[in-house]
């Protein structure tokens, strides 16, 4: 509700500036024909993953991991860590605070164990995982246009992830390293296997599972992302309206996030016409050797948790004028938001779950740790960027 609220008053300030002009109306025009696609894509992506979840699939995962990790916690925790690295890459970071994180908490419970590692690692995974495809990330999205524009032709995400696969691996291994040895003592602990639930629905389970199986291939294909992603969001509506109709609800649609971002997109962009863009020019600096790469990684993490991982991508998109600088950018707004609990929109919802699942977790010890793993993680992503770009 207060993303909502918040939202819809961003929203109000940006067409008030386009009214008066601030914002100029061809300005506006192409802000629109830049966003809206993403947006759609946002939309889509999130109803196929929340039917998914709805027919079972993220539980039956789960419920097998326990099965295959054979009573080892340690294990166990590595498979969910490669589950929730998947999930963030291939159906964005939202997906996984949103979606996975009751799963694992649940899965955690179910065999005895403490739900807190399992937890940290879908928040901060799905931060810090976000960085290898468009599709895992909402700035992504916009980086990849921008690329495209930098180097003169579409950027395929192939070739996205062909320049931030190195810095996306490194702030996994960092962030998983990390997760080990704050809860090291946990995952050594040894569980008991549990009978594991039924499917309730056979066919929404199957038709979920193929659908999100063949929608993988098809965002990395080089198509519009939103045009498979509408595709699948549309097939499974239709399966869902014809064998469980109650599961369809307005609620699917992420309206507080599109009020959210549309706000956003156009406060920011009336910011910079208001010569917002001078400011960080000082700020950020200029070039692609490491140090100045770093600086601007750096001014994307403390952006993003002073007032959200979004607009700082929006305020410091027009600093970053090279691909090389686009993914540091995107390593400091990605990677970064693991301090303030209002850095990401998927950490607010990540916590949202928790406390919905009588799950607490105090936010002092989660700064705190942030603190002394974001820092590490975007320095060290950036570096491999500087030395392998």
């Amino acid at each position: 509700m207060r993303t909502g609220i918040v939202g819809a008053v961003l929203l109000c300030a940006g067409v008030i500036a386009v009214i008066t002009g601030v914002l100029p109306w061809p300005a506006t025009v192409e802000l629109i024909d830049r966003v809206l696609p993403v947006l759609v894509f946002v939309v889509a992506i999130t109803v196929v993953a929340e039917l998914a979840a709805a027919a079972g699939l993220f539980t039956f995962v789960a419920e097998r991991l326990t099965r295959w990790a054979r009573g080892r916690t340690w294990l166990l925790w590595l498979l969910v860590v490669v589950l929730a690295v998947l999930s963030t890459i291939f159906l964005s970071l939202d997906t996984t605070a949103v979606l996975l994180t009751p799963v694992v908490v649940v899965m955690a419970r179910h065999v005895g164990l403490s739900p807190l590692p399992f937890a940290l690692t879908t928040v901060w995974l799905a931060n810090t995982a976000s960085l290898l495809l468009p599709v895992s990330n909402l700035t992504n999205l916009l980086a990849q246009g921008r690329i495209g524009e930098l180097v003169g032709h579409p950027v395929s995400p192939l070739q996205f992830a062909l320049l931030t696969g190195a810095p996306a691996l490194a702030a996994i291994l960092v962030t998983v390293g990390a997760i080990y040895l704050v809860c090291r003592r946990t995952l050594r602990e040894p569980y008991e296997m549990t009978p594991g639930t039924r499917v309730k629905n056979p066919v929404l389970f199957g038709t979920s599972a193929v659908t999100v199986v063949a929608l993988i291939p098809a965002l990395v294909s080089g198509i519009p992302v939103w045009i498979p992603a509408v595709q699948a969001a549309v097939l499974l509506a239709v399966i869902f309206f014809v064998l469980d109709r109650k599961t369809l609800r307005p609620g699917l649609i992420p309206w507080p996030l599109v009020l959210l971002a549309s706000g956003l997109f156009l406060v920011m962009a009336a910011l910079h016409e208001l010569g917002l863009g001078d400011l960080l020019d000082a700020v950020a600096g200029a070039g692609d050797d490491p140090l100045s790469l770093v600086r601007l990684a750096g001014a994307g993490l403390l952006g993003a948790n002073a007032i959200d991982n979004l607009p700082a991508y929006l305020a410091l998109e027009p600093v970053a004028t090279t691909p090389a600088r686009m993914v540091a950018l995107l390593i400091g707004v990605n990677a970064g938001p693991l301090i303030t609990p209002w850095a990401s929109l998927a950490t607010l919802l990540w916590h949202q779950q928790l406390s919905g699942l009588g799950v607490s977790i105090s936010w002092r010890r989660y700064m705190l740790l942030g603190l002394a793993v974001a820092p590490v993680t975007v320095i060290v992503a950036t570096l491999v960027l500087a030395f392998t770009v």
